[in-house]
């Protein structure tokens, strides 16, 4: 049985940049898009961008372009692009905003690097690389080892094997915000 076909204008922005994990922003990507949903890929400035394991993406707006009204989601993929991401001052002003707004923000395994740096963490239940778990828990964050955290708006998971339970959560609540958006 085929997967209801979310319908409505709901766009979602995932942040990225080069030496993301490829399958991190792919699988989500393509996910949402076989669902219907607009995705605006954003990166430092706009134009193709690499994964680790050689997938070029086109970030189609840079993150001087992006609001987050126009958003009803935040993607953030991991791999090594986080790292980069968390010294730019308007990536972390976004996660700024997305949190606060109360609307969905999704980040795996690097990805809650960002959220770290946009000190967004304190008090929230959360997961990530373990690598990273360390700095979540020196945030504020409290960690837990499992495949995808859930808490509130922030839908946290930790590596590529996670995928399927990440998405999961993310199409449910894409979901559940398709429910108020006329087709």
């Amino acid at each position: 049985m085929m997967a209801p076909r979310i319908r409505g204008h709901m766009r979602v922005l995932m942040i990225s940049a080069n030496q993301f994990e490829d399958t991190e922003l792919l699988v989500p990507l393509y996910r949402l898009k076989e669902s219907g949903i607009t995705v605006d890929i954003a990166s430092i400035r706009r134009g193709e961008i690499a994964g680790k394991h050689g997938y070029k993406v086109e970030a189609n707006r840079s993150v001087d372009e992006v609001s987050s009204r126009d958003y009803d989601m935040l993607v953030l993929p991991g791999g090594k692009a986080p790292a980069k991401l968390r010294k730019n001052d308007r990536v972390l002003e976004l996660a700024r905003e997305f949190m606060a707004s109360g609307k969905t923000v999704a980040a795996i395994c690097h990805g809650p690097q960002v959220l770290i740096s946009a000190n967004v963490v304190k008090g929230r239940r959360m997961t990530c690389a373990q690598g990273v778990a360390g700095e979540l828990k020196d945030a504020g964050a409290a960690y837990e080892h499992q495949s995808a955290v859930v808490d509130g708006n922030l839908i946290t998971s930790r590596e590529p094997a996670d995928l399927p339970a990440f998405n999961r959560e993310i199409m449910e609540r894409m979901g559940s915000a398709a429910q108020g958006v006329a087709a």
